[in-house]
């Protein structure tokens, strides 16, 4: 099998390894809070629903998470594995961040992956809901960026 210059490892078909691998790799790239970054793990034409919101393309992808970062202030993000089959994979999440005037949420949902042969998602389907969360609730509290190897997941912190 040959991958294009864009091909992001691990490839399909994945097995609960390579699943769980691709997943941290994912929940890595978006706590950078970096658009350009995060949308080459992309297809050039990815379709998205976020939410309510429909996108498609690179192009689309960075403005939308220019514009989700610049509303969720201190944003840490989980990820954990939930099935995988083939070119698919099904993730669950959930996210800490505050808004301008200081006020905390978590973030929780389920994402739906679908990839290309060359590593790259062409599909990303995500169901998410907001809760309200005290700044003394908050679970995550390890400095902006990559979630450090020895901090619990979302099963061990019960989310």
């Amino acid at each position: 099998m040959t991958h294009p210059e864009e091909a992001k490892p691990p490839f399909p078909p994945f097995s609960a390894e390579t699943a769980a691998q691709k997943v941290r790799l994912a929940e890595n790239a978006w706590n950078t809070r970096d658009p350009e970054r995060v949308a080459l793990a992309y297809t050039p034409d990815s379709l998205w629903r976020n939410r309510a919101e429909f996108l498609q393309g690179r192009e689309a992808i960075v403005g939308f998470l220019t514009r989700k970062w610049s509303r969720e202030l201190d944003y840490r993000l989980i990820k954990e594995l939930w099935a995988f089959h083939d070119n698919r994979i099904a993730v669950r999440f959930a996210y800490e961040w505050h808004d301008d005037s200081g006020h905390w949420f978590r973030s929780y949902g389920n994402e739906n992956w679908e990839f290309t042969e060359s590593g790259l998602m062409q599909r990303r389907i995500a169901s998410i809901n907001d809760l309200p969360i005290q700044e003394s609730e908050r679970k995550y509290h390890w400095p902006l960026g990559h979630r450090p190897d020895d901090h619990p997941g979302l099963s061990e912190l019960g989310l």
